[in-house]
């Protein structure tokens, strides 16, 4: 029996887009252009599922959210909401919203979450479909990679040119920007998506085992060899296969790689046999492989080989509009992972999540919020339960801030006192720093001296001579 979606916002163009899609998926689709309509055609005819618009002309998501629930308290209803919005859809959330839809809308992805509401409900899992608490659904992986920095959209442009194309890919970029996922994506998107995604972290392999874990081994190839193996090669056979950090592997692998990808066959470590293969190679390195050949560390006929199409991953320190994105898709991951409800963030912790320079990128992000859900005793995250170095490091960059401000309006005062020293200005201003850091941690000076970037012995002594000049 086809489900029935109720479409809920302003937008005609985004409507008819969504409303065609779902309707070739099998779903029985109704639109409505604003608040007041929704809830009308709600009441005379119940949907199962009802997709709205946080803002509309007459009306908000919370507003149509309350009156649709009035109908029936058990509807599945999703908020459509921009980055500016996602504070407001988590109350919308809280007040018994499925789920929330990030917008710009990618159709595959709302199908994608549609159909797992459906089958939880169908479930009849209590605990997850309870009005008054959250029931995350979570993308896959790929999923995190959606955001709105420019840097984003351009890394998008690229996976979508090249993903329908058979062509060898280059990724870079720094550790834990995502290069597996990215990958993975662009498998998902090819012609290969039906057959294997295999992926092998190049950096983890001695030289002794990576002709085995690349191409396999018959038994008795070596000491420990007790039976025939399949190597990656083999298992991504038809698929796409990922080597990480490809620069790792020695010149003797290297050289035999370039003939497996020249001719497309190989032989497994101790055998006769020769295995042919089809298969798409994605490589990703965090050092640049032109750089490498030139240093000879790489072979520069397997870079030109492996480089028919490049693409550079920025650091989550430069996509800083999509940080509420990702904080927000680890949080509802984790808290399905530990059965557990929170719902957001504190301003304060948003604001060092993106004032913070991630030098561990999206791994560290995830990292971070897993320890924070964990952590955890409410409904909100704080920025208390965060690690001291996120703390610190913002602390410090307010502390700067801070000296400057009170250097500039020492600076800009009326000098009444002819024999003031710039010397003493500059004293005043760093015990002033000193003391408003000493008073936001309770005056515990060991805190203080991290966040000061010094360590206790100086801030002692700069305290004490302070006190006793009497500035």
């Amino acid at each position: 029996m086809k489900k029935k979606v109720l479409i809920i916002d302003d937008d005609l163009d985004m409507c008819t887009l969504l409303s065609r899609f779902l309707t070739r998926n099998n779903y029985e689709v109704e639109v409505a252009y604003s608040g007041k309509l929704g809830i009308e055609k709600y009441k005379q005819v119940v949907f199962d599922i009802v997709i709205c618009d946080f803002r509309l002309g007459d009306k908000n998501g919370k507003e149509v959210l309350l009156d649709i629930k009035d109908v029936n308290p058990n509807v599945i209803f999703f908020i459509i909401t921009g980055y500016a919005d996602i504070k407001m859809a988590v109350e919308v959330i809280k007040l018994g919203a499925y789920d929330y839809i990030n917008k710009p809308l990618i159709p595959d992805e709302v199908l994608s979450v549609l159909k797992n509401a459906i089958q939880r409900f169908e479930t009849n899992d209590k605990k997850e479909s309870h009005p008054t608490k959250r029931s995350a659904t979570v993308k896959d992986d790929a999923g995190f990679m959606a955001g709105h920095a420019e840097s984003t959209r351009e890394l998008y442009r690229q996976v979508e040119i090249v993903a329908t194309t058979d062509y060898s890919i280059i990724l870079y970029g720094e550790s834990g920007t995502g290069k597996e996922i990215i990958a993975k994506k662009i498998h998902d998107m090819s012609l290969r998506r039906n057959k294997p995604f295999v992926a092998m972290d190049c950096g983890t392999l001695s030289k002794e085992l990576a002709g085995s874990e690349l191409f396999g081994h018959v038994k008795g190839a070596f000491t420990g060899a007790l039976a025939d193996k399949e190597g990656h090669f083999e298992m991504a056979d038809g698929g796409t296969l990922f080597l990480d950090e490809v620069a790792n592997l020695s010149y003797d692998i290297q050289a035999s790689l370039l003939r497996v990808i020249q001719e497309r066959k190989f032989k497994r470590v101790g055998g006769t046999k020769e295995i042919p293969i089809d298969i798409r190679i994605i490589v990703a390195s965090n050092e640049n492989l032109q750089d490498a050949y030139r240093k000879g560390k790489f072979r520069e006929d397997l870079y030109h080989r492996f480089n028919e199409f490049s693409i550079h991953l920025p650091p989550l320190r430069k996509r800083k509009e999509d940080i509420p994105l990702f904080a927000d898709f680890f949080l509802k991951k984790t808290c399905i992972e530990l059965n557990k409800h929170v719902y957001s963030f504190d301003d304060e912790a948003m604001a060092m999540f993106i004032n913070y320079p991630w030098p561990g990128n999206l791994r560290e992000f995830r990292n971070v919020i897993r320890r924070a859900v964990l952590l955890s005793n409410g409904d909100v995250i704080n920025s208390s339960i965060l690690p001291t170095e996120i703390i610190s490091q913002c602390n410090l960059n307010n502390y700067k801030t801070d000296v400057a401000f009170i250097e500039v309006q020492t600076m800009a005062s009326p000098i009444i006192k002819k024999d003031i020293h710039l010397k003493d200005t500059a004293a005043k201003a760093e015990y002033e720093a000193i003391m408003k850091v000493l008073k936001e941690v309770n005056y515990n000076k060991t805190k203080a001296a991290i966040i000061l970037n010094v360590d206790r012995k100086t801030l002692y002594n700069k305290i004490k001579n302070y006190e006793s000049s009497a500035i």
